[in-house]
């Protein structure tokens, strides 16, 4: 994935765990492993039963944490999160998880989505007193559970829940207890896992379960809130699931191959879109080759339904980090080169076929192309294994306008030209329904398509007339 190249960022990842030693040592290794869902800041929140321990700062997981900073949260328990910032900006007071305390007790909570509307019920509690410390819109949850009047947290929690319009999964930390919660619509992932001494795990996906040693158990169900308490887990649903919108690009571009998405495999279902890429849109060509990462599987999948030969034509830069350099306009443009290399022995004398999975600016692919030509390729034609995205996400995307959205703009051909590619071709809403394959009933298999068709899954109050600009 190329992450501050590309143009499409999740917000974050959130990590759970309860019942089990060295708490902080194994969110760490889980927030790790979900690097890829964040990397602006990351955090921990322990529990000892008795107090939380909080550590949170900006940049990579292996930046923010020390032995140090891990032998000094305590206790048995841990919430964790990775950040990359949509809704607030990119500061230590959004990183997360976000901690409170008060006089009935200490509150963490992770969040993983976007709330559409937390403006509205900001201003709510601004006037009737309540004070934010953030920008971020997960800290309105916490004033709003701290304001229910119903007896116990649980209730708290749950009658807060029942009051958001969005996409989260949400882990909440007490001294001794530990919620998880769903939207009603499932537009974000969380699985719940167990170690083998007991131990408790939720994470934003499953490969976050492989590191730390955890089986999968189950997925948590859309509006359903689970409670963990040294008593056992319980769950209930704070409030009736609705139609099933798992968010598309999951299993297009977010999620790691080896994390398995509502039973779907995300390696599994790249290939399927692969293939009905070809299906829908063959060419004569010599070679496939994918944009790394996230589209390797895709085009492993092209290339097997259609007999032409895949090869490594991009390779990645692996050790390319964040850097201090400003540069000027010129080497900017061409930042993708820190970030890819076409190899010359592979696509020069071609016709390659590049398969990506999404063009939401259109200069990404612009300058990929740009850079299989400069190796030689004859021709370059482009196949996306995602239909054209028309549409803001207000989810926890960073796509929250159309201007920047070329293909809002421009037609397949336009957007073509504008690439510099020899043939372009999306992938159609249907035919990636199709060979995703979620063991959902409905035209849509319980996906959210919104980016996609503009039909979104939840009301979006006062962003409605900007989603129709």
């Amino acid at each position: 994935m190329l992450y501050d190249i590309k143009g499409l960022n999740e917000e974050c990842g959130v990590f759970g765990i309860f019942g089990q030693p060295n708490a902080a040592q194994l969110a760490y290794y889980g927030l790790h492993s979900l690097q890829h869902r964040g990397q602006e800041g990351a955090g921990i929140v322990t529990s000892d039963g008795d107090d939380l321990f909080p550590h949170r700062g900006q940049g990579l997981v292996t930046e923010v944490f020390s032995e140090e900073t891990l032998t000094n949260l305590k206790g048995h328990h841990a919430i964790g999160h990775v950040r990359y910032s949509t809704a607030g900006g990119n500061t230590l007071e959004n990183t997360q998880p976000l901690h409170f305390k008060s006089r009935t007790g200490d509150l963490a909570l992770a969040h993983n989505g976007n709330l559409v509307n937390a403006d509205s019920l900001k201003h709510l509690l601004e006037a009737e007193g309540a004070i934010f410390q953030t920008t971020s819109d997960t800290e309105v949850v916490a004033h709003l559970v701290k304001r229910s009047k119903l007896d116990t947290l649980e209730d708290r929690i749950a009658d807060s829940l029942a009051r958001l319009v969005g996409a989260f999964a949400f882990l909440f930390l007490t001294e001794d207890t530990l919620f998880v919660a769903v939207d009603p619509h499932g537009l974000r992932p969380l699985s719940l896992g167990k170690t083998p001494d007991g131990g408790i795990v939720f994470a934003s996906e499953t490969c976050a379960f492989d590191i730390v040693g955890a089986e999968f158990i189950r997925d948590i169900e859309p509006g359903e809130l689970v409670t963990i308490t040294e008593h056992g887990m319980s769950s209930r649903q704070y409030m009736e699931p609705r139609e099933r919108a798992m968010c598309s690009m999951e299993y297009i571009y977010f999620s790691r191959p080896d994390s398995i998405i509502d039973g779907v495999n995300v390696h599994t279902a790249r290939k399927a879109l692969g293939k009905k890429m070809y299906e829908e849109a063959p060419v004569e060509a010599d070679v496939v080759t994918g944009v790394p990462d996230s589209s390797i599987s895709a085009a492993i999948g092209y290339a097997e339904a259609s007999g032409i030969p895949y090869e490594m034509g991009l390779i990645k830069n692996r050790y390319v980090g964040r850097t201090f350099i400003q540069p000027s306009q010129e080497l900017r443009e061409r930042g993708v080169k820190m970030k890819l290399s076409a190899l010359r022995g592979v696509v020069q004398g071609k016709r390659v076929i590049m398969v990506d999975d999404s063009i939401v600016r259109g200069t990404t692919s612009r300058r990929i192309v740009g850079l299989l030509r400069e190796a030689g390729a004859t021709e370059v034609h482009v196949r996306i294994t995602a239909p054209p995205i028309t549409n803001p996400c207000y989810y926890g995307i960073d796509t929250s306008s159309k201007e920047e959205l070329i293909s809002a703009r421009l037609m397949p051909e336009e957007i073509r030209q504008e690439i510099g590619a020899d043939s372009l071709e999306f992938l159609t809403v249907p035919g990636m329904v199709d060979a995703i394959d979620r063991p959902f009933d409905g035209p849509l298999k319980g996906q959210c398509t919104a980016c996609f068709t503009g039909e979104y899954p939840t009301p979006l109050g006062s962003l409605e007339l900007e989603a129709k600009l």
